[in-house]
């Protein structure tokens, strides 16, 4: 199949298919095995739905998992996969796109699974910016392994493991990546599908480490752990969009208009949330999801309820970018091959030329 140019950027390297795809194609055979209620079910059928537009052979598109519920997603997906190692999924992806520049690698993980045992292998795959994407489904628990709590769980959280509340204090996977210089980091929902399709889109386009954390129900150990962003009474409040180039609102006041917003605290430098009926409209912070300085990014992150969950920002932190390390790494490999060709051609003529003598 000829190289054509595709409409993702990001995925230049990889060929087009020539068939038009739909959802059901992407669609495996196997019964789906989640429990009733569960956010994966709405994260697969946004998935299923979305591959069609990258207009990429199923052959060339692979999903590598490590374990827990999140891990089963390369079986319900009619694409290449692999149920791999717990929190060694972005390793073996590391070296799958390295090795093969003409696939779309994706790794879907969870809470626990990337951030307690595979907490090494994904803040380096973030640092070296490896062309790879990956979903972190965050249901703050362990739910395959029934109900004990998770590096994202807040603190006093009582589960099986802590029965009086966990002493713990929560990773915030979006801080944690961009500690860790993510190039693209974003959060989104289960529950709001035109967003996840959206923030799914971006991380496709970007080139290199795309960190999408989506926030996922768990009907049976954590269950409305999420509920604040997705109850019509409650979601405006707790939800603080973030839209490349447009100031930072959210809230509703009684016409329905924006009524919070996010400001820069000018004594301390950090962000800090104000009634826009007290803040003058040049004072809010105008997003920039390209600033090349995370800080920003970082701080914005930190609006994030580490607790009870009741507010935090959605959307694209940071989009940036920088040289791919497989990018970089096959250019050496090439570079050291032609090195290796002009070498021995050099050492041939030096051997053949001159005054030689024929030892019998």
């Amino acid at each position: 199949m000829s190289q054509v140019d595709l409409p993702i950027p990001g995925l230049r390297d990889v060929p087009a298919s020539e068939d038009t795809l739909n959802r059901k194609d992407f669609a495996s055979d196997q019964e789906v095995r989640w429990c009733p209620g569960c956010g994966d079910y709405a994260i697969l059928a946004a998935f299923q739905g979305f591959l069609p537009e990258l207009h990429i052979p199923r052959e060339n598109i692979v999903m590598i998992s490590g374990i827990g519920c999140a891990a089963r997603f390369p079986y319900y997906l009619n694409t290449y996969g692999m149920h791999s190692i717990h929190g060694r999924a972005p390793a073996i992806a590391t070296g799958l796109a390295t090795a093969r520049k003409d696939l779309s690698v994706w790794v879907v993980t969870g809470d626990g699974d990337s951030l307690s045992i595979g907490g090494n292998h994904l803040i380096h795959a973030l640092r070296r910016n490896v062309n790879l994407k990956i979903l972190l489904f965050n249901n703050r628990i362990y739910g395959l392994t029934k109900g004990q709590y998770s590096p994202t769980s807040e603190p006093g959280k009582v589960t099986k493991s802590t029965p009086m509340g966990s002493l713990d204090n929560p990773f915030n996977p979006v801080s944690l990546a961009l500690g860790a210089e993510g190039t693209f980091v974003a959060r989104t929902i289960d529950s709001d599908r035109k967003h996840l399709t959206s923030v799914l889109t971006a991380a496709a386009r970007h080139r290199g480490t795309a960190l999408v954390e989506i926030y996922q129900n768990c009907p049976i150990f954590n269950d409305g752990a999420f509920d604040a962003f997705k109850t019509p009474d409650t979601r405006d409040e707790a939800v603080i969009p973030l839209v490349h180039g447009e100031p930072i609102r959210f809230g509703r006041d009684a016409e329905g208009n924006p009524a919070k917003g996010v400001v820069r605290d000018r004594s301390t430098g950090s962000l800090r949330v104000v009634d826009l009926a007290d803040t003058s409209a040049d004072e809010l912070l105008v997003h920039d999801a390209h600033a090349e300085d995370p800080t920003t990014a970082f701080a914005l992150s930190r609006l994030t309820d580490a607790g009870v969950m009741h507010r935090a920002p959605i959307g694209i932190f940071r989009s940036v970018e920088h040289p791919t390390y497989d990018d970089l790494a096959r250019e050496q490999v090439d570079t050291a091959r032609q090195g290796t060709e002009h070498s021995a051609e050099a050492l041939a003529g030096l051997l053949g030329a001159g005054d030689t003598w024929a030892v019998v």
